[in-house]
């Protein structure tokens, strides 16, 4: 296996610290490292951004967050180099963006709706879809959760101007970031912190903490049901709440390459499940 992980944009020749103690794992285990340059990657100039990347047949990437377009140019760029991506542009774009998961895990996951782009006439029908009550608003790959009131969570989606409201701040803070479109999910009452599990191949490799939670031990989730609908997906995370009638819930799936690791769990585990 070859771990391809950002370089530090100050020190070009060394990895993104966040990135580092799994760089230093992956060549304790053997493995070859290697350093791209992810700000060329989101600029659209991948061939210069893998550059310093040899080739091998078995590439994994662990890095910062890429636009579904700019990990297809990045894939392309390092088959041209001889190198092999695990995770396809197709997969990588079903586990990234919500609407390339959540039909298949409609029944484990709030209802939701969402539009293409940003426009407020979008907006409205994506409402009109959910008719009423509170939701939470995110992009195809994120929330504002950080920024509750102002630009997440809509006390009642039949509000046409207050829920515009917070839409129009969602893009104001997600700025160039914002990916897609709208996404409107029905507001759930949860009563767990979450717990984010790793997947490899469709079989449950890690369970543990969210990051945003480093240090809360989790309840272990039932996970009968989700491997039957990641085993098409290489390496994965899906992050599960308990909800207060005591149904586990699904509240992100994302690719694994991409996902945060929680500073709990150690690095050398991370390139184990790899």
């Amino acid at each position: 296996m070859m771990l391809l992980v950002p370089a530090d944009p100050l020190r070009p020749t060394r990895p993104d610290p966040h990135f580092a103690p799994e760089a230093a794992a992956a060549r304790e285990a053997g493995h070859r490292v290697a350093l791209v340059d992810h700000d060329a990657l989101t600029r659209g100039h991948a061939d210069r951004a893998v550059a310093k990347a040899p080739a091998d047949e078995d590439a994994v990437y662990r890095g910062w967050m890429l636009r579904s377009e700019h990990y297809a140019a990045f894939a392309d760029a390092l088959a041209r180099r001889g190198a092999l991506l695990r995770t396809t542009a197709d997969q990588y774009r079903g586990a990234h963006e919500l609407p390339g998961w959540y039909d298949d895990f409609t029944g484990l996951t709030p209802e939701s709706a969402w539009t293409e782009g940003f426009d407020r006439a979008a907006f409205d029908r994506a409402r009109e879809r959910l008719h009423a009550g509170p939701a939470v608003l995110r992009d195809y790959t994120k929330s504002m959760k950080h920024h509750w009131h102002e630009a997440a969570y809509i006390p009642d989606i039949a509000d046409a101007d207050a829920g515009w409201e917070v839409a129009r701040r969602f893009t104001e803070l997600r700025d160039d970031d914002a990916t897609g479109g709208f996404v409107l999910r029905r507001f759930e009452r949860f009563t767990s912190t979450e717990v984010r599990t790793w997947w490899v191949d469709g079989a449950c490799a890690l369970v543990g903490p969210h990051p945003d939670t480093p240090n809360d031990v989790p309840d272990a989730p039932d996970l009968t049901a989700i491997g039957p609908l990641v085993r098409h997906l290489r390496f994965v995370t899906v992050d599960l709440v308990r909800r207060e009638d005591g149904a586990w819930r699904v509240v992100e799936l994302g690719d694994g390459q991409v996902s945060d690791r929680p500073s709990t769990t150690a690095a050398d585990t991370m390139i184990a499940i790899l």
